[in-house]
Protein backbone atom coordinates (compact mmCIF):
# COMPACT_ATOMS: atom_id res chain seq x y z
CA UNK A 1 0.00 0.00 0.00
CA UNK A 2 1.44 3.15 -0.88
CA UNK A 3 2.55 5.66 2.09
CA UNK A 4 1.57 8.86 -0.40
CA UNK A 5 -1.50 9.59 -2.26
CA UNK A 6 -1.48 10.21 -6.17
CA UNK A 7 -3.89 13.12 -7.39
CA UNK A 8 -4.99 13.23 -10.79
CA UNK A 9 -5.48 16.45 -13.03
CA UNK A 10 -7.26 16.18 -16.37
CA UNK A 11 -8.29 19.04 -18.58
CA UNK A 12 -7.86 20.35 -21.90
CA UNK A 13 -5.06 22.51 -23.24
CA UNK A 14 -4.69 25.56 -21.77
CA UNK A 15 -7.12 25.14 -18.96
CA UNK A 16 -4.12 25.84 -16.57
CA UNK A 17 -2.90 22.27 -15.33
CA UNK A 18 0.54 22.87 -15.22
CA UNK A 19 0.69 25.82 -12.91
CA UNK A 20 -1.57 24.54 -10.80
CA UNK A 21 -0.26 20.72 -11.03
CA UNK A 22 3.42 22.73 -10.14
CA UNK A 23 1.72 24.51 -7.54
CA UNK A 24 0.14 21.91 -5.80
CA UNK A 25 3.05 19.59 -5.81
CA UNK A 26 5.22 21.92 -4.58
CA UNK A 27 2.97 22.63 -1.39
CA UNK A 28 2.43 19.06 -0.74
CA UNK A 29 6.30 18.15 -1.46
CA UNK A 30 5.01 15.87 -4.09
CA UNK A 31 6.71 15.14 -7.52
CA UNK A 32 4.62 17.13 -10.59
CA UNK A 33 4.01 14.61 -13.34
CA UNK A 34 4.04 16.78 -16.41
CA UNK A 35 2.57 13.86 -19.14
CA UNK A 36 2.19 16.69 -21.37
CA UNK A 37 5.64 17.15 -21.99
CA UNK A 38 6.54 13.15 -22.56
CA UNK A 39 4.07 13.31 -25.61
CA UNK A 40 5.85 16.72 -26.70
CA UNK A 41 9.05 14.93 -26.54
CA UNK A 42 7.62 11.51 -28.34
CA UNK A 43 6.16 14.20 -30.73
CA UNK A 44 9.50 15.71 -30.79
CA UNK A 45 11.81 12.75 -31.39
CA UNK A 46 9.53 11.35 -33.94
CA UNK A 47 9.89 14.44 -36.23
CA UNK A 48 13.54 14.22 -35.83
CA UNK A 49 13.60 10.49 -36.93
CA UNK A 50 11.33 11.84 -39.71
CA UNK A 51 8.29 9.33 -39.02
CA UNK A 52 4.70 10.39 -39.81
CA UNK A 53 2.49 10.57 -36.56
CA UNK A 54 0.20 8.27 -38.53
CA UNK A 55 3.27 5.46 -39.55
CA UNK A 56 1.82 3.08 -36.78
CA UNK A 57 4.88 0.12 -37.33
CA UNK A 58 7.60 2.95 -37.34
CA UNK A 59 6.00 4.74 -34.64
CA UNK A 60 6.04 0.99 -33.07
CA UNK A 61 10.05 0.81 -33.59
CA UNK A 62 10.59 4.16 -32.29
CA UNK A 63 8.77 3.30 -28.92
CA UNK A 64 11.13 0.25 -27.98
CA UNK A 65 13.86 2.48 -27.85
CA UNK A 66 12.17 5.71 -26.26
CA UNK A 67 13.23 7.25 -23.49
CA UNK A 68 12.03 10.14 -21.69
CA UNK A 69 12.65 11.28 -17.74
CA UNK A 70 11.20 14.35 -15.84
CA UNK A 71 14.03 15.37 -13.73
CA UNK A 72 13.60 18.32 -11.18
CA UNK A 73 16.55 20.80 -11.25
CA UNK A 74 16.94 23.99 -9.10
CA UNK A 75 13.08 24.11 -9.07
CA UNK A 76 12.98 23.55 -12.17
CA UNK A 77 10.98 20.33 -14.05
CA UNK A 78 13.00 19.77 -17.12
CA UNK A 79 12.09 16.77 -19.64
CA UNK A 80 14.89 14.76 -21.01
CA UNK A 81 14.70 13.31 -24.38
CA UNK A 82 17.85 10.14 -24.46
CA UNK A 83 19.20 12.55 -21.99
CA UNK A 84 18.93 15.59 -24.09
CA UNK A 85 17.25 18.45 -22.38
CA UNK A 86 14.61 19.26 -24.55
CA UNK A 87 12.33 20.95 -22.30
CA UNK A 88 12.71 24.15 -24.77
CA UNK A 89 12.28 22.57 -27.74
CA UNK A 90 9.06 21.07 -27.15
CA UNK A 91 7.23 24.19 -26.02
CA UNK A 92 6.08 25.59 -29.46
CA UNK A 93 2.95 25.51 -31.38
CA UNK A 94 3.60 22.88 -33.77
CA UNK A 95 4.93 20.47 -31.48
CA UNK A 96 1.48 20.84 -28.96
CA UNK A 97 -0.38 19.76 -31.88
CA UNK A 98 2.31 17.25 -32.97
CA UNK A 99 1.53 15.79 -29.00
CA UNK A 100 -1.78 16.24 -29.80
CA UNK A 101 -1.68 13.84 -33.35
CA UNK A 102 0.93 11.48 -31.75
CA UNK A 103 -0.98 10.94 -28.14
CA UNK A 104 -3.69 8.78 -30.00
CA UNK A 105 -1.68 6.12 -31.01
CA UNK A 106 -1.78 3.02 -29.48
CA UNK A 107 2.13 2.28 -28.89
CA UNK A 108 3.53 5.57 -27.75
CA UNK A 109 0.37 5.91 -25.42
CA UNK A 110 1.14 2.75 -23.78
CA UNK A 111 4.59 3.37 -23.96
CA UNK A 112 3.91 6.24 -22.18
CA UNK A 113 1.24 4.80 -19.91
CA UNK A 114 4.27 2.63 -18.82
CA UNK A 115 6.95 5.11 -17.99
CA UNK A 116 4.34 7.30 -16.06
CA UNK A 117 2.93 4.08 -14.12
CA UNK A 118 6.61 3.81 -13.30
CA UNK A 119 6.86 7.14 -11.64
CA UNK A 120 3.32 6.67 -9.49
CA UNK A 121 4.21 3.97 -8.37
CA UNK A 122 5.32 4.71 -4.70
CA UNK A 123 2.78 7.73 -5.04
CA UNK A 124 3.81 10.88 -3.58
CA UNK A 125 2.64 12.49 -7.38
CA UNK A 126 0.54 15.47 -8.69
CA UNK A 127 0.29 14.16 -12.21
CA UNK A 128 -1.34 16.21 -14.99
CA UNK A 129 -2.59 15.60 -18.59
CA UNK A 130 -5.65 14.38 -20.51
CA UNK A 131 -6.04 10.75 -19.37
CA UNK A 132 -4.35 10.50 -15.69
CA UNK A 133 -7.68 10.10 -13.45
CA UNK A 134 -9.69 7.79 -16.61
CA UNK A 135 -6.58 5.47 -17.41
CA UNK A 136 -3.03 5.66 -16.15
CA UNK A 137 -3.98 6.26 -12.97
CA UNK A 138 -7.58 5.23 -11.97
CA UNK A 139 -7.39 4.39 -8.64
CA UNK A 140 -5.81 7.67 -7.74
CA UNK A 141 -7.00 8.70 -4.45
CA UNK A 142 -8.36 12.57 -6.03
CA UNK A 143 -8.97 13.53 -9.47
CA UNK A 144 -9.70 16.64 -10.86
CA UNK A 145 -10.55 18.22 -14.37
CA UNK A 146 -9.62 21.40 -14.68
CA UNK A 147 -11.52 23.71 -17.19
CA UNK A 148 -12.21 26.72 -18.80
CA UNK A 149 -13.65 28.71 -21.89
CA UNK A 150 -11.68 28.17 -25.54
CA UNK A 151 -11.70 32.04 -25.34
CA UNK A 152 -9.75 32.30 -22.41
CA UNK A 153 -7.34 29.50 -22.73
CA UNK A 154 -6.32 30.74 -26.41
CA UNK A 155 -5.37 33.87 -24.52
CA UNK A 156 -3.50 32.13 -21.82
CA UNK A 157 -1.70 30.43 -24.36
CA UNK A 158 -1.12 33.52 -26.60
CA UNK A 159 0.18 35.74 -23.52
CA UNK A 160 2.20 32.98 -22.61
CA UNK A 161 4.14 32.98 -26.15
CA UNK A 162 4.42 36.04 -26.57
CA UNK A 163 6.03 36.67 -23.77
CA UNK A 164 8.27 34.21 -24.93
CA UNK A 165 9.33 36.23 -27.72
CA UNK A 166 7.72 34.16 -29.99
CA UNK A 167 5.24 35.51 -32.82
CA UNK A 168 2.24 34.40 -32.17
CA UNK A 169 -1.80 35.44 -33.39
CA UNK A 170 -4.80 35.19 -31.26
CA UNK A 171 -7.17 34.24 -33.65
CA UNK A 172 -4.69 31.61 -35.03
CA UNK A 173 -3.79 30.45 -31.24
CA UNK A 174 -7.73 29.90 -30.59
CA UNK A 175 -8.05 27.79 -33.95
CA UNK A 176 -5.02 25.78 -32.50
CA UNK A 177 -6.96 25.16 -29.20
CA UNK A 178 -10.59 24.20 -30.64
CA UNK A 179 -8.28 22.23 -32.97
CA UNK A 180 -6.89 20.29 -30.39
CA UNK A 181 -9.98 19.68 -28.24
CA UNK A 182 -11.39 18.20 -31.14
CA UNK A 183 -8.74 15.86 -31.99
CA UNK A 184 -8.62 15.26 -27.92
CA UNK A 185 -12.02 14.44 -27.10
CA UNK A 186 -12.88 12.88 -30.18
CA UNK A 187 -9.90 9.98 -30.30
CA UNK A 188 -10.57 6.37 -30.40
CA UNK A 189 -7.82 5.82 -28.02
CA UNK A 190 -8.23 7.51 -24.10
CA UNK A 191 -10.42 10.66 -25.05
CA UNK A 192 -10.39 13.09 -23.57
CA UNK A 193 -13.34 13.20 -20.42
CA UNK A 194 -13.89 13.70 -16.85
CA UNK A 195 -13.19 10.75 -14.47
CA UNK A 196 -17.04 9.73 -13.21
CA UNK A 197 -15.58 10.57 -9.52
CA UNK A 198 -13.25 14.07 -10.40
CA UNK A 199 -14.51 16.75 -9.03
CA UNK A 200 -14.56 19.55 -12.35
CA UNK A 201 -13.45 23.08 -11.66
CA UNK A 202 -14.32 26.03 -14.58
CA UNK A 203 -10.78 28.08 -13.51
CA UNK A 204 -12.03 30.95 -16.92
CA UNK A 205 -12.47 33.45 -13.96
CA UNK A 206 -10.26 31.98 -11.60
CA UNK A 207 -6.63 32.90 -10.76
CA UNK A 208 -4.53 29.93 -10.62
CA UNK A 209 -3.27 30.26 -6.98
CA UNK A 210 -7.53 30.34 -6.20
CA UNK A 211 -7.51 27.11 -7.91
CA UNK A 212 -4.57 25.61 -6.05
CA UNK A 213 -6.70 26.67 -2.88
CA UNK A 214 -9.73 24.63 -3.94
CA UNK A 215 -7.83 21.90 -4.76
CA UNK A 216 -5.56 22.39 -1.17
CA UNK A 217 -8.97 22.56 0.61
CA UNK A 218 -10.86 19.85 -0.98
CA UNK A 219 -7.68 16.89 -0.86
CA UNK A 220 -7.48 18.72 2.68
CA UNK A 221 -11.49 18.23 3.66
CA UNK A 222 -11.07 14.47 1.94
CA UNK A 223 -8.19 13.47 4.05
CA UNK A 224 -9.51 14.16 7.62
CA UNK A 225 -13.04 12.61 6.72
CA UNK A 226 -13.76 9.18 8.42
CA UNK A 227 -12.60 5.89 7.08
Amino acid sequence: MRNRCIIAIDGPSGAGKSTVSQELARRLGYLYLDTGAMYRAAALEARRQGIALDDIPALTRMCADLQIRLKLEQGSLRTLLGGEDVSEAIRTPEMSQGASAISARQPVRERLWQLQRELGREGGIVAEGRDIGTVVFPEAEYKFYLDATPEERARRRYEELRIKGLAVDYAATLREIQARDRNDQQRALAPLRPAKDAVIIDSTALSAEEVVEVMTRLVAEAANRPR
